[in-house]
């Protein structure tokens, strides 16, 4: 038994592909250029003759709609199991992506998805098992391993407590603005705190209005009303006489 790594990867892996160069990846993209051990991990190497054609398994965790849930590495003339899609072309060139056996992926809308593929790796030996990862198959006297892990979905309770957040502020800032009014809909009426309040002008503004002292302003005198009336005052029930 062999441990690659003791930490899962954060984010699972959204798709899978081949391409014909180590260099001739999508932005975004890992390629799997060696083997656990540090051997080339070229999918499309002949034991006995030296090829100039490579492949290289790549994959990418960009988050996206859809992960990957499932993988398997089968011969070309077996059924393709239901909900798989082979990757049967490069990446890069559109070319055959392996020989005599496929690359078989199967993937899930990431909402509807609770564990995936987090992890890929490629061994060179049979005997050579990697802890907490599961052998899909083999490939040119390679295997192939990935490891899964849970899927981590946005928080419903965070998203209804930003909500709920979002409805105290919002009625703080609507009494900061208007303190003294809190108003509440009856039909076509509203209902205010000041209603039923009665308006009173104060006393004091009756008080002694005589003795209010005159103010002179730029050549004009302000007088009270008791004063205008009283120098104003005219009556207007004089009487006539009749004439029979």
């Amino acid at each position: 038994m062999s441990e690659v790594s003791t930490q899962l990867p954060t984010d699972p892996i959204s798709a899978v592909g081949v391409v014909t160069s180590l260099n001739k990846a999508p932005d975004g993209y890992y390629v799997v250029a060696q083997t656990t051990d540090g051997s080339d991990a070229d999918l499309w190497k002949d034991g006995l003759f030296k090829s100039k054609v490579t492949r290289y398994l790549c994959f990418t965790r960009k988050t996206g709609l859809d992960v990957v849930v499932d993988m398997k590495v089968m011969d070309v003339k077996e059924a393709l199991p239901e909900g798989f899609t082979p990757v049967e072309q490069t990446m890069d060139t559109k070319e055959t992506a392996m020989r005599k056996r496929r690359l078989c992926v199967k993937t899930s809308p990431r909402a509807a998805a609770v564990t995936a593929v987090h992890d890929i790796q490629i061994t060179t030996k049979s005997k050579y098992q990697l802890v907490n990862y599961t052998c899909i198959g083999e490939i040119n006297n390679m295997f192939m391993w990935y490891r899964m892990g849970d899927v981590r979905q946005p928080s419903r309770e965070s998203s209804s407590e930003a909500k709920s957040d979002a409805a105290p502020n919002t009625a703080r800032r609507r009494t900061m603005s208007r303190p003294d009014c809190e108003n509440q809909s009856s039909g076509n009426y509203t209902i205010t705190a000041l209603d039923d309040v009665p308006f009173v002008v104060s006393e004091k503004f009756f008080e002694k209005p005589k003795e209010m002292q005159q103010v002179n302003l730029m050549g004009i005198t302000i007088k009270s009303l008791a004063e205008i009336e009283e120098e104003f005052n005219y009556n207007f029930s004089t009487e006539r006489s009749i004439v029979v």
